[in-house]
């Protein structure tokens, strides 16, 4: 397998569940939990914006409606991110990819960008993503890894940026994958942990590729997994877990 740069923990979201997930005080957050890697959800605006959002819709963790394609990135930069979750993170704004990439920078982090489309703009949006990330980290020793659900993401980022890694997410162990994988040049699969054992770990490395679970928030599963010999664990519980 070729070499691999990450730390094994990754705070899910920014700090998981202790901050408005997909924010720099997310971020902020899991970086005093000791945190050096992390995993967030990228889309894109109308006018081509690469920023952090889950959702296809605004409304559960921003003060805003309707579908972020819709909207400009002008437009979304003015939205609160923050008060959905408690008061004291009212008016935290959307970061762009790029504040991110500042951060990291900043603190010596890693980052796995979830590439997740608003369903139609898959592949653009897999473009998009994999070239401001491969601007924003140029020069650097330790590239971002770039997942995605969706296939048509992946090959937009492959396509766009082939010199940046990839992972293909997993919710379930469809029929294909693994070949599917294999044209996408992947370097790793990630797979939600209810999926992941030895046979499954083995199978991967077999391949050359790394195996990573999300989202790990029980001690008992993360050891058993880490005893199986799992490569990266994305957790919610950054307050658990210590990194180090």
């Amino acid at each position: 397998m070729t070499p691999w740069p990450y730390p094994l923990w990754l705070a899910h979201r920014g700090a998981g569940k202790l901050a408005p997930e997909n924010t720099l005080a997310a971020f902020r957050l899991g970086a005093q939990f000791g945190y050096r890697a992390f995993e967030c959800d990228v889309k894109l605006s109308r006018d081509g914006e690469a920023f952090l959002l889950h959702d296809d819709t605004l409304e559960r963790t921003t003060d805003g409606r309707g579908s972020p394609s819709d909207r400009a990135w002008a437009d979304l930069a003015r939205l609160d991110a923050g008060h959905w979750h408690s008061p004291p993170f009212t008016a935290e704004p959307l970061p762009r990819l790029a504040q991110i990439a500042a951060f990291c920078h900043a603190n010596d982090c890693a980052l796995n960008i979830e590439i997740k489309p608003c369903p139609g703009f898959e592949r653009v949006t897999g473009e998009v993503a994999a070239l401001q990330a491969e601007q924003l980290w140029a020069g650097r020793s330790v590239l971002p890894l770039l997942s995605s659900f969706k296939p048509e993401a992946l090959e937009g980022a492959r396509d766009a940026a082939p010199a940046l890694p990839r992972a293909l997410l997993l919710d379930r162990l469809w029929d294909g994958w693994p070949e599917t994988a294999e044209a996408l040049g992947v370097v790793a699969v990630i797979t939600n942990w209810r999926l992941m054992d030895r046979a499954l770990i083995e199978r991967l490395h077999a391949k050359g590729w790394r195996a990573l679970v999300y989202t790990v928030n029980d001690a008992p599963v993360a050891e058993q997994l880490i005893a199986e010999g799992i490569d990266g664990i994305i957790t919610d519980r950054v307050d658990q877990f210590d990194p180090r």
